[in-house]
């Protein structure tokens, strides 16, 4: 495919950092971003100020941070750290972030980026003294995962500081194999959405950054990619044989991940996403529902997923202390699966058998899907399938634009 003008754009703004790239059709143990720099030293550090946006994901194989391992080695000026949402050691919950100070286990300043963007966060950067900003955060494949825009806003914020930027790359734990769901539409970009990509991109965050860089910053960032060695596009997270580290309170495991994409559409409604359960997103429920929704949802016959009638009390968030009735989502065949179509339906399955479903009054749906399309179509009778059809030629548009930034086969 003929890259577009801002495509070719990227492609000469990304500089090659000094490692082949990779396909991982060889095999092998699966090697991230920071494992290949480290191996080779931090050469594409050498001489720089550094400063790290990362979370509690940011740990190498045996779990130790990467900035403690860069701050403990002599090779590294590490001099900042850039914490997102939850934080840089993770003890903010959802919506919270650790704000300004020092880290008390290397004494490094942190600095608080979260719903920061454009020149207060360039601001930050140059408060900080750094010349690069290196990126490594683990991402879980949704549009709505707030991460991904924090790697946009503060690409976009050291173009303006005029700082290089580097992303160490990490698997996309739900495969990178297809973008499925709506696309953003601009009218509806918040902080779970600042550009048109698709629910489920299907990419890494190294892609997504070429992404950024080509087709939405309006000045592309001096931008160095470290690619993984080792991982296919279809691979599942267990095939990283990678430790866990959950990337949110909410996201304790990649089955977490699997379903996300879709149910995380359930915070736009009255029902409990499952937060405050041992299976967040995978439980699903309300005072008053029973097992008519899970035979609803089950009667479909959707691909890949079954789902179980059951009751659960959330420890916090919706529904906080009390038993609730739902369904559980049981995931089959993760090859077949598609978590978008499976929300959608289990959106228009809930409204049909529960006559308290209704939609958060401000409209939190729509800046989920992107659009106020899903929540006007479910609200008009549409089915499922009705649903997912209205969206399948943005996606497709979409999808010819993704695979110009793919990096893996």
């Amino acid at each position: 495919m003929r890259l577009s003008r801002r495509g070719l754009l990227a492609a000469t703004t990304a500089a090659a950092v000094p490692f082949p790239a990779t396909s991982g059709a060889g095999g092998g143990r699966l090697r991230t971003g920071f494992e290949r720099l480290a191996a080779d030293g931090y050469a594409p550090l050498a001489g720089r100020r550094v400063g790290v946006v990362t979370n509690p994901t940011g740990v190498t194989r045996d779990v130790r941070h990467i900035v403690d391992v860069m701050h403990d080695d002599p090779r590294v000026n590490l001099v900042a750290v850039f914490g997102p949402e939850h934080g840089f050691r993770g003890t903010a919950q959802a919506g919270g972030s650790e704000g300004r100070y020092d880290d008390p286990a290397t004494g490094l300043p942190v600095y608080d980026t979260y719903l920061k963007a454009g020149r207060p966060l360039a601001d930050i950067f140059t408060a900080s003294g750094v010349d690069t900003v290196v990126f490594d955060i683990q991402d879980v494949g949704a549009r709505f995962y707030t991460y991904i825009w924090t790697l946009y806003d503060c690409m976009e914020a050291a173009a303006l500081a005029g700082k290089r930027f580097m992303v160490l790359d990490r698997p996309n734990p739900v495969t990178g194999r297809a973008a499925l769901g709506p696309v953003l539409h601009r009218e509806f970009a918040t902080f779970v959405g600042r550009q048109p990509i698709a629910q489920a991109h299907g990419m890494t965050v190294a892609e997504l950054a070429r992404l950024f860089n080509g087709e939405f910053l309006t000045s592309p960032v001096p931008l160095d990619t470290v690619l993984m060695a080792g991982w296919r596009r279809s691979d599942f997270y267990d095939a990283s044989r990678l430790p866990w580290v959950p990337p949110s309170p909410n996201m304790p495991t990649p089955d977490t991940a699997l379903v996300y994409s879709g149910t995380c559409l359930f915070e736009g409604t009255n029902l409990s996403e499952g937060r405050g359960t041992t299976r967040p997103f995978e439980l699903l429920g309300a005072e008053g529902v029973d097992g008519r929704w899970a035979a609803e949802a089950e009667r479909l016959e959707l691909p890949g997923v079954h789902f179980r009638e059951a009751y659960f009390t959330p420890a916090f968030s919706k529904s906080q202390g009390r038993t609730i009735g739902g369904v559980q989502i049981h995931v089959h065949d993760r090859a077949a699966y598609d978590p978008v179509r499976t929300g959608i339906a289990l959106l228009v399955t809930a409204k049909k058998v529960w006559s308290g479903f209704a939609w958060r009054s401000d409209a939190w749906i729509d800046k989920l899907t992107g659009s106020a399309r899903v929540r006007t179509m479910i609200d008009a009778g549409a089915t499922a399938d009705e649903v997912v059809a209205a969206w399948q030629d943005e996606l497709a548009a979409f999808r010819r634009i993704r695979r110009e930034y793919l990096l893996y086969g």
